[in-house]
């Protein structure tokens, strides 16, 4: 499969470069976006603790994000997208949090080449549950205010149904997606590691222990329209191979052991460095998965959506995570739009252990000010849980925000 995805990207590739092409402008389009939140929270645990979490936060979320690109002579479309968070400790080491160069036609569809989010995660997210305001709640951003307990790590089911395989993030990557036809569209995708994120890691260590190599991805997206009524639907899956570790054995570092009769130079003395006994078995490899189903529906103003997802992370149930969303909003007469939605998960902790849980609910509104501004006003209430030890957060927020596309 991975030599028939290459083969059929270096054959797009090949199209694309076929028709002589005459020089032409650019468009050096850039954009981004500014969301900023303030709210007041109200945190409670049930375990001693000596943080103090009640009162004003500051919350911010921000990129620039540049993308130019060029229309040849043969309708082939060049472009690049880089992303730059606009805090320290987004993205990538440098600030980057995606960066990728696109190819495109109506005939050939678009082939993706770079650091950026799977197939599955693409076409699942374009059809994602609504709701109101820039609050996502379907990840880890409430954590801004109230924080999380036996989370299930990013980019996994238990915090959100965008989920990767092992949950990867903005890894180098090939997808490619099909022209729509009559609402269809379909994607792939295939990452040969999950190191990185918005870096380059070539040339890969297949063999390196504990990484998952050869990630596939395949997602489907079906959107349409019907007397007023607005539909769309997705489905993804995903898999990858986690590299085995190699049975380790225990080295002796101290001062020398004699055996049953003394250190006496036989063959039973055992000194610095010996290897005795194994102490830990091979791991063998395995292979996580991820899927999701997801839809929405909007008519007369009203818009539902629902989301289910699954990552099965292959360690004998441990760390197993699944998650659903449900949101609906209604976009009132005039520049008004109101939303209820919530998100629950868990992470699986394997034999009589409890899971792990994250429940979220939030109500709100916003209102448009303007091209690309809005404000939100909104309430949220959150409960983490950590099955591992009885740990619980629990938090309430009434927050405002203003959000700046541009």
């Amino acid at each position: 499969m991975k030599k028939h995805l290459l083969s059929t990207s270096a054959i797009a590739l090949g199209v694309a470069m076929a028709a002589p092409a005459s020089a032409q402008e650019w468009n050096m389009d850039w954009g981004g976006f500014a969301n900023t939140h303030v709210g007041i929270s109200s945190v409670d645990r049930n375990f001693v603790s000596n943080v103090d979490n009640d009162g004003v936060n500051i919350y911010t979320n921000s990129e620039i994000i540049f993308s130019p690109s060029v229309t040849l002579d043969n309708g082939m479309t060049f472009g690049f997208s880089v992303q730059m968070e606009a805090l320290n400790g987004g993205g990538g080491a440098d600030g980057i949090d995606e960066s990728y160069v696109t190819i495109s036609s109506d005939t050939l569809g678009r082939v993706v080449l770079g650091s950026e989010n799977s197939a599955g995660y693409a076409l699942m997210g374009s059809v994602y549950t609504p709701g109101v305001s820039s609050m996502a709640i379907n990840s880890r951003s409430t954590s801004a205010f109230v924080p999380v307990t036996g989370s299930g790590g990013f980019r996994q089911a238990a915090l959100s149904s965008l989920t990767e395989v092992a949950g990867n993030n903005d890894v180098q990557r090939i997808t490619y997606f099909t022209p729509s036809f009559s609402g269809f569209t379909l994607g792939v995708s295939y990452a040969p590691s999950n190191a990185g994120n918005a870096s380059n890691n070539a040339p890969v260590n297949f063999n390196s222990a504990g990484n998952v190599t050869d990630i596939f991805d395949i997602g489907a997206r079906y959107q349409q329209s019907f007397n007023g009524v607005d539909i769309g639907l997705a489905a993804r899956w995903g898999t990858g191979e986690r590299q085995g570790s190699p049975a380790a054995a225990a080295v002796l570092a101290t001062a020398p052991n004699a055996g049953p009769d003394g250190l006496d130079g036989t063959a039973d003395d055992v000194a610095i460095g010996d290897v005795v006994t194994p102490a830990v078995a091979a791991v063998p490899g395995s292979d996580p998965t991820t899927w999701a189903i997801g839809g929405t529906v909007s008519a007369s103003g009203f818009t539902f959506g629902a989301t289910y997802a699954e990552n099965d992370n292959d360690t004998g149930g441990v760390g197993d995570q699944e998650g659903w969303s449900l949101g609906a909003t209604y976009d009132i007469a005039g520049p008004w739009t109101v939303g209820l939605s919530t998100y629950q998960g868990e992470v699986k902790n394997g034999g009589a252990v409890p899971s792990s849980d994250y429940e979220v609910y939030l109500l709100g509104a916003t209102r448009s000010l303007g091209s690309g501004v809005s404000w939100d006003v909104y309430y949220f209430h959150q409960e983490t849980t950590n099955g591992t030890n009885g740990a619980k957060i629990e938090g309430d927020v009434l927050a405002t925000a203003i959000n700046l596309s541009f």
